[in-house]
């Protein structure tokens, strides 16, 4: 079976479905979905992605991120993708906000994503799964500000992106 992907137009209207890959090959606007868990300390639990990965391998990124199957909602996949991954479940998640971003990869692909931001708040320790993520780790936001001042390489394209925005609106929240 194919890994398909759901290619969208800007206001996220379903246009067609398309091969992983081929979309990042040809930077094809598509639907995606990030996770961010924030623990009762305020710590955000962020993953290294695992070395197997088809790119941005070894990097720190979000909980995790995940692309919607064409028969299931962003909710579905967020909750979904946070327990393949971490082996975590974190109920509810909520949506925060989305964005439209394209960024060249560091494998020729290009990431042309339409990204539903999820946030929840909750305690229980990731049980990684290998395949997917080789580490976590628990940082505070001033942590992984200075992080991603003096080591931005060590982290994904699209989290260093969306790192400040999600603190930004994390802090309306309190």
């Amino acid at each position: 079976m194919r890994n398909e992907v759901i290619v969208v137009d800007e206001h996220d209207n379903a246009k067609g479905v398309m091969d992983k890959i081929e979309v990042h090959q040809k930077a094809i606007l598509h639907r995606a979905v990030s996770v961010f868990i924030i623990n009762s300390r305020g710590d955000w639990i962020l993953q290294q992605r695992a070395m197997g990965k088809y790119h941005s391998a070894g990097l720190w990124s979000n909980t995790c991120c995940t692309h919607p199957a064409p028969h299931e909602t962003i909710e579905e996949a967020a909750g979904k993708r946070l327990m393949e991954e971490m082996g975590m479940t974190c109920i509810p998640l909520h949506k925060a906000f989305h964005f439209i971003y394209r960024a060249e990869l560091d494998n020729g692909l290009t990431e042309h994503e339409l990204d539903h931001i999820f946030y929840g708040f909750c305690d229980n320790e990731p049980r990684i799964n290998p395949d997917e993520v080789m580490a976590w780790k628990a940082v505070t936001p001033h942590q992984l500000e200075r992080e991603l001042l003096v080591n931005p390489h060590n982290y994904t394209v699209w989290f260093r992106m969306l790192f400040p925005r999600m603190k930004a609106f994390l802090e309306t929240l309190s």
